[in-house]
């Protein structure tokens, strides 16, 4: 075979490499003007390779992040090094939609690039050169098992009949809470209730009652609560708080509008009509509680004093000593 035809021939399948590869390609001049425009780009923007050569990038996209873009690429321009991105940190330099099956739920495609040094004869660097890769299916993926895992742990950390924060996460947090005012100062107030006559409830009425019972604490809970606030249930019938931030006043104020808020309420199971009342202990933070272990403890203590006094009413530890 003649020489001149193997040159021809190679610069054929170079140049049908470089329009059916399955990458993007993008050569830019230093003025950010294009002279390279592969067919994955052509495919993927509906622009053809005449209708951008020579013209403005971020004419063309407007979309591009400008100022990301020319601090990436002046670093290789004047470094001489490549350059990476990933998807995690751009989603995509250029918004192209999403036409893959399988992740449809993608809106466009998420992207990573490599940006490269084109240098001239002299050394200079004139041109980079853009590839850019579809991620989108890795992207898809990994974000479906980031949103699997929060959900799983959300319900690791969430009971599941009042949907508050279980025993075990809850008393995390107070522990955490603990650890910080014992390090940095501050007060804040554990306050627990207890469903008065509860027994009663699931005797009279069964258990799916005393369930539903439940639930409607939990909501008049939650009308009750500022943004701060850490309610979890802590056991059967028996609820805790851990008021951030609040004093002895603050958690009088918190207790009596929870108190009252139930005793005014109800709920129907079928044509029964159900009140209940709760009763409630709370204990403001104290050095002397060398673990948080006592400082539960002490509101405890101060919960069961209400419960032997009339139920329906409001203990502060503080009141006991």
């Amino acid at each position: 075979m003649p020489a001149a035809d193997f040159n021809m021939n190679e610069i054929h399948w170079l140049m049908d490499m470089f329009n059916t590869v399955d990458v993007g390609l993008v050569v830019l001049d230093r003025d950010y003007k294009v002279c390279i425009w592969n067919g994955f780009m052509e495919n993927h923007s509906g622009m053809l390779p005449s209708a951008v050569k020579d013209k403005d990038l971020f004419d063309l996209f407007p979309s591009i992040d400008e100022k990301w873009f020319r601090s990436k690429s002046e670093s290789v321009f004047i470094l001489k090094n490549r350059s990476f991105t990933i998807w995690e940190q751009q989603p995509y330099i250029f918004r192209f939609k999403n036409y893959r099956p399988i992740t449809g739920k993608a809106d466009h495609m998420f992207q990573n690039a490599t940006f490269i040094p084109l240098s001239n004869t002299m050394g200079e660097v004139g041109h980079i050169c853009i590839i850019l890769y579809d991620v989108t299916d890795m992207a898809v993926n990994k974000k479906e098992l980031e949103e699997v895992n929060r959900k799983l742990e959300q319900m690791s950390q969430t009971d599941a009949l009042t949907k508050l924060t279980n025993r075990g996460h809850w008393e995390d947090t107070l522990r955490k809470e603990f650890l910080r005012i014992k390090r940095s100062g501050g007060i804040s107030t554990l306050l627990m209730f207890d469903i008065d006559h509860f027994k009663k409830v699931n005797d009279e009425h069964g258990h799916r009652c005393g369930d539903e019972a439940l639930r409607n604490i939990a909501d008049l809970l939650r009308k009750t609560l500022r943004e701060t606030d850490i309610a979890g249930r802590y056991g059967g019938e028996e609820f805790a708080v851990t008021l951030l931030d609040t004093d002895r006043k603050g958690a009088d104020i918190f207790a009596e509008r929870l108190r009252s808020l139930i005793e005014n309420s109800s709920f129907y199971f079928g044509e029964q009509q159900i009140k209940m009342t709760v009763s409630v202990g709370f204990a403001c933070f104290q050095d002397e509680f060398e673990r948080y272990e006592k400082w539960i403890e002490a509101a405890d203590k101060a919960l069961y004093f209400s419960k032997e006094n009339g139920r329906n009413c409001i203990t502060a530890y503080k009141d006991l000593s």
